[in-house]
């Protein structure tokens, strides 16, 4: 037998390297076969709901790292409510239905007008389900725990008849209307395009400023003076129907080369230089409010334009006074309906101007600039044509320009209960205080919700026409479509006649002839996903409503989070979430957005297969995530880093227990040495700081700095650093070994539980090598902290003390080693000189100083206050420090420097306590010798 064998080094199977490619995959095999979601459901019955609803993810591609974000973010607050008290089931959900599946069909070569609307549906159908299985594989491998085999996917019969019901509840409160609305249109596709269907590119366009003349100026203005207005789409001019000024600005009658004119103030001497006035004179200067109802003659149509106000006027360029057409721009349109103008919208889907534009009809919208700019000279109503080069909207598809027009559209009124969603909103919890008022400003100022598409994957408006063309949406066409849908699916509704769609034996005043038609519009995608709360919070038993979370990147706030509380308090009065947590975008290491033609996105896939999905989930909780997120190659490298050392720090605390058995060897808080205590004590506010102010605050930053300043300071750095002179030395059941191994098997339990939402597949990996009753952590508790640990004040404050005292001998101990007077620290013999409060100190403490302080104890000596101190000494505030080389020699065994090494004849090359735990517990070895 050779000495080394001697000692208790810690042995454990659980591997330094953790190969998390190829082992998480095996993990998360065996929990699903165990149905570890389930078990842990199982337990949680009957303890109160914790319901993070979950926000849908567009099927359509493998996830991106911002999926990753989202989803481990969610995973990380389940899984930590599901282990502190709560039944918290998570429900995954895809949204499925809308324009980027078309696209994708269309890039395959599927041509919709070749086939039925039924069969081209069955394919968009068909295609977002492979996509709902790609990216449930990409989510599961990310270990994220939940009912993946039942998720809700809004393309579903059960969700499109819940779906419809919402819609018929809001139609029967009178909050549904049909109206025009000016909206992006694509002449070239003859399409309506939604918001993330537009590109931009620079155009030449033409810049004039043109003279409306006053009709009516309230007695304030004369009937010679006219309003300038500056646009850059003379096309427009057909169909303006006012005028709009800010309230605020301060506007001037003018005088300029003998013609009257109204300019806003603050824009005169751009307007006189661009005009190119040569003498201008202020005749009066007006207020705003002052031009309000106002009207003006139209430059070359026998209407009046209406002067109006609006907060939508600016003075970044142009005059101050904006031309109004509603039916070509959403501001216009805005301030024009609050004013009760006609919204009159004179071209059609091809971009050529109708009969409502005598004079232009028939021409393409684009050529009628330089008719109209002909006519306006005609009338002397031009005063300046210019051209200027600008950014403009395009259709992404055809590449060519896009217009404002204004086409018949379904609406959802948000004025009827607008207040009610303000009131709401000022209910929920806003764990972001700033998220609050982004909504609550997003819902004041938004206009009436434009719920329509002229689409043909999406669930279709459940309204039927009259022979008259009056519409029907009554609580019994509704119910009776939801039915269809709910046994058929929306499908239906493009394969029977709008007449076998509707109840039997349905009449209706407006069809004496009992002929009806049906809408062919689409629901905008977002009432889809703002009713989940109605079709899977309300429909699932294992879920409740209003939903405890709902957590989703911030362009929610414009998104899910403002549809789901529209749709929810127009038909549940209440909002559909208590509390509302949203997180950044994420960015690459240089702070750059992250896109495929910069070439700096990174595929959650590839970090996985390189290094693991727990990698990628310790990311997640190293981000402030309330703000943008920088993630990189190298970034994830730093992680890993940090990955590798929570690693081996648990390796060392489980090599270290394996001789440990905690229902015997267990050493009672009341019976621990004071340093145990102390350990005890910072390992209980860690798991209390963990579990307060990270997890109940869903602040996972908190949690990886805990962690890691708690295996860094006080394990690595202290603890475990002179711990090895006690559990490798000591006999295996000596009193101060099982003292510390004690405290690190609790460390090792408690921090494996409060890690397990963050870095479940290494968690479990450790659990495996622990003594606990539990066969997966995953169905363990949360540890309790005890709050009489916590707060024992005196006991940290002493230790307190004494790490700062401790700070000083290793400064000492430093600069000795670096003037090459000692190698290890157990070389040095110490000699300290403290004043009677450090004195008091190191009594105080009661602990073994030099074990403490990795030095030899043979030579080591603490001097009496006042004792004279040497010259050579390092001098500190409250205790000076001589260090020397120590004498004696080295223990073979446990390497200090001792003066009674080779007292025993038998065991020559160790030290006298060394001998004795030797002869105590290997007898056999000592009689015979051990080997050199």
């Amino acid at each position: 037998m050779k000495m080394k064998e001697t000692l208790h080094l810690g042995k454990t199977a659980f591997p330094m390297r953790g190969n998390l490619p190829n082992r998480e995959a095996q993990w998360q095999k065996d929990w699903e076969e165990k149905d570890l979601y389930g078990q842990r459901q199982k337990l949680n019955e009957g303890k109160p709901t914790f319901v993070l609803h979950d926000g849908p993810p567009y099927a359509n591609g493998n996830i991106h790292i911002g999926h990753s974000l989202n989803k481990i973010s969610k995973d990380i607050i389940v899984r930590a409510k599901s282990m502190s008290g709560f039944r918290a089931p998570y429900v995954p959900g895809w949204d499925t239905h809308g324009l980027p599946i078309e696209q994708v069909l269309t890039n395959k070569g599927i041509k919709r007008k070749e086939m039925s609307m039924s069969e081209y549906r069955q394919k968009c159908h068909d295609y977002a389900l492979t996509q709902v299985d790609t990216q449930r594989k990409d989510f599961k491998r990310l270990g994220v725990s939940g009912d993946w085999e039942n998720p809700y996917i809004t393309l579903t019969p059960d969700y499109e008849a819940a779906e419809i019901r919402v819609f018929g509840k809001m139609a029967e409160k009178g909050y549904i209307y049909k109206g025009l609305k000016p909206i992006y249109w694509s002449p070239s596709s003859e399409s309506s395009l939604a918001e993330a269907e537009i590109e931009y590119k620079d155009v030449k366009s033409p810049s004039i400023y043109v003279a409306f003349t006053v009709k009516d100026g309230k007695d304030v203005l004369d009937n010679d003076t006219a309003f300038v207005i500056w646009t850059t789409t003379p096309w427009t001019l057909p169909a303006n129907m006012g005028i709009s000024v800010n309230p605020e600005f301060t506007y001037v009658q003018i005088l300029a080369d003998n013609r009257k004119f109204v300019v806003a103030k603050d824009l005169l001497e751009t307007v006189k230089e661009a005009i190119g006035w040569q003498e201008v004179e202020v005749l009066q200067e007006l207020a705003g409010t002052q031009l309000e109802l106002m009207t003006a003659q139209h430059p070359f149509y026998e209407r009046e334009s209406l002067v109006m106000v609006g907060d939508h006027v600016t003075l970044e360029a142009g005059t101050g006074l904006v031309h109004t057409a509603p039916g070509h721009g959403e501001d216009d349109y805005i301030v024009s309906k609050r004013y009760g103008l006609e919204v009159i919208s004179p071209v059609d889907g091809r971009g050529v101007f109708t009969a409502e534009a005598p004079g232009f009809e028939g021409v393409f919208y684009d050529k009628a600039n330089i008719m109209v700019t002909e006519l306006l000279k005609e009338k002397n109503a031009l005063l300046k044509l210019d051209f200027f080069t600008h950014s403009y909207p395009h259709d992404w598809r055809t590449k060519k320009p896009v217009i404002y027009r204004a086409t018949p559209q379904w609406f959802a009124s948000i004025d009827k209960f607008r207040q009610n969603i303000l009131d709401e909103v000022e209910k929920v919890d806003w764990i972001l205080p700033w998220g609050k008022t982004r909504l609550y400003n997003m819902i004041r100022d938004r206009g009436d919700w434009v719920i329509s598409r002229q689409r043909a994957w999406g669930v279709p408006l459940p309204v039927f026409y009259a022979e008259n063309g009056e519409p029907i949406i009554t609580p019994e066409t509704i119910e009776h479509v939801a039915n269809l849908f709910a046994v058929h699916g929306s499908n239906i509704w493009f394969e029977k006649e709008a007449k076998e769609l509707l109840p039997a034996g349905f009449t209706h005043p407006g069809s004496p002839n009992g002929e009806f038609t049906k809408e062919t519009d689409i629901m905008d995608v977002w009432f889809d996903s703002g009713s989940s709360h109605e079709a899977v919070l309300r429909q699932r038993a294992d879920l409740s409503f209003p939903a405890d979370m709902y957590l989703e990147g911030s362009d929610q706030y414009r998104g899910w989070f403002n549809s789901s509380i529209t749709t929810s308090v127009a038909i549940n009065g209440v909002a559909p979430y208590k509390a509302v947590l949203s997180q950044g975008f994420t960015l690459d290491g240089e702070g750059r957005k992250m896109s495929k033609s910069l070439g700096n996105t990174i595929a959650p896939e590839k970090v996985i297969n390189q290094m693991g999905a727990d990698i990628l989930r310790l990311w997640v909780s190293s981000v402030d995530y309330e703000a943008d997120v920088r993630v990189s190659m190298d970034i994830l490298n730093q992680v890993a880093e940090v990955y590798r050392k929570i690693r081996n720090t648990m390796r060392f605390l489980l090599a270290n227990t394996e001789d440990f058995n905690p229902a015997t060897d267990r050493v009672a808080y009341e019976d621990l040495r004071s340093v145990d205590k102390y350990m005890t004590i910072r390992l209980h506010q860690t798991m209390k700081e963990i579990r307060e102010e990270g997890y109940e605050k869903y602040n996972f930053l908190q949690i990886y700095r805990t962690v890691m300043n708690f295996l860094t300071i006080d394990l690595s750095s202290f603890y475990l650093d002179f711990a090895k002179d006690v559990v490798y030395i000591e006999a295996k059941d000596n009193y101060e070994r099982r003292c510390m191994q004690t405290v690190f098997y609790e460390a090792a339990v408690g921090l494996t539980k409060l890690l397990t939402p963050i870095i479940p597949h290494t968690a479990e990996e450790i659990w495996s090598h622990l003594k606990e009753e539990e066969s997966y952590v995953q169905l363990a508790e949360f540890p309790e902290f005890q709050e009489n640990f916590v707060n024992q004040a005196e006991l940290l404050d002493t230790w307190s003390a004494f790490m700062d005292f401790r700070d000083n001998v290793l400064k000492a101990l430093e600069t000795a080693r670096n003037e090459k007077l000692i190698g290890k620290s157990l070389e040095a013999k110490l000699t300290l000189y403290p004043n009677e409060q450090i004195a008091a100190l190191l009594v105080a403490v009661n602990a073994n100083l030099p074990q403490l302080l990795i030095v030899s104890p043979d030579s080591f000596e603490v001097k009496a206050p006042g004792v004279e101190v040497p010259e050579q000494a390092m001098k500190f505030e409250d205790v000076a420090i001589l260090v020397e080389k120590a004498e004696g020699d080295v223990c073979e065994r446990c390497r200090q420097i001792k003066k009674d090494v080779g007292a025993n004849a038998k065991l020559p090359t160790i030290c006298g306590h060394c001998a004795e735990v030797v002869t105590k517990e290997y007898p056999a070895a000592v009689a015979e010798g051990f080997e050199a």
